[in-house]
C-alpha cells in the first residue's frame, strides 16, 4: 500500500487481498463509456450521410454539366467520328438486341446512369436515330441503313460526270 493507503498494482502486489471495485461504480464507468461511445458514433454516422449527400449532389451536377457539354458538341456541325475505344469495325447481325448492338450503347449507357428516357429519345432524335427503339430493347436490332452502304458504293468518277457541264 502507498502513503494514501491505495494497493499498488505490481508484480509484487497479492492480487486476492486486493478489493473489487464496488459493482455501483463499475456500472456507472459502463454506462459512462457506453453512452458516449454511441454519442460518438451516432455524430460520426450523421456526419457520413451528410457528406455522401454531398458528394451524391456533386455527381448529379457533374452529370448534369457533361451531358449540357455532350449536347453541345453534338451541335458543332463537321464530321462524326466514332467514340469507341475498340478501333476495329463491328460487325452487328440482325440477332443482337437493341440494348446490345453498339450503335445504340451510348443510348442504354444514358438510361442507366439515371438520364431522364425523355431526354435520351430527344437525343436519338437530334442523332437520326428512331427513338421508339428505346421501348422494345429486348426486339432484334434493325440491320445496317442502306444509305451506308450506297455511299460507300458511290465512286468519285461518277461525282464528276454527275456535276459537269458536258
Amino acid at each position: 500500500m502507498d502513503e494514501d493507503g491505495l494497493p499498488i498494482v505490481g508484480p509484487g502486489v497479492d492480487l486476492t487481498k486486493v478489493e473489487a471495485i464496488h459493482q455501483k461504480r463499475m456500472l456507472a464507468f459502463l454506462n459512462h463509456f457506453i453512452t458516449h461511445t454511441v454519442r460518438f458514433l451516432n455524430k460520426f454516422s450523421c456526419v457520413c450521410e451528410e457528406k455522401l449527400g454531398n458528394l451524391y449532389i456533386r455527381i448529379q451536377r457533374l452529370e448534369t454539366t457533361l451531358n449540357i457539354l455532350e449536347a453541345k458538341i453534338a451541335s458543332i456541325p463537321g464530321p462524326r467520328k466514332c467514340h469507341s475505344i475498340n478501333k476495329n469495325p463491328v460487325v452487328t447481325s440482325s440477332s443482337n438486341p437493341i440494348s446490345q448492338d453498339p450503335r445504340y450503347a451510348t443510348y442504354f449507357k444514358m438510361l442507366n446512369i439515371g438520364i431522364h428516357p425523355q431526354a435520351v429519345k430527344q437525343k436519338m432524335s437530334v442523332d437520326g436515330v428512331d427513338p421508339n427503339l428505346l421501348d422494345t430493347p429486348n426486339a432484334p436490332a434493325p440491320p445496317a441503313d442502306a444509305a451506308d452502304s450506297s455511299e460507300s458504293d458511290f465512286s468519285e468518277d461518277d461525282t464528276q460526270s454527275s456535276f459537269s457541264d458536258d
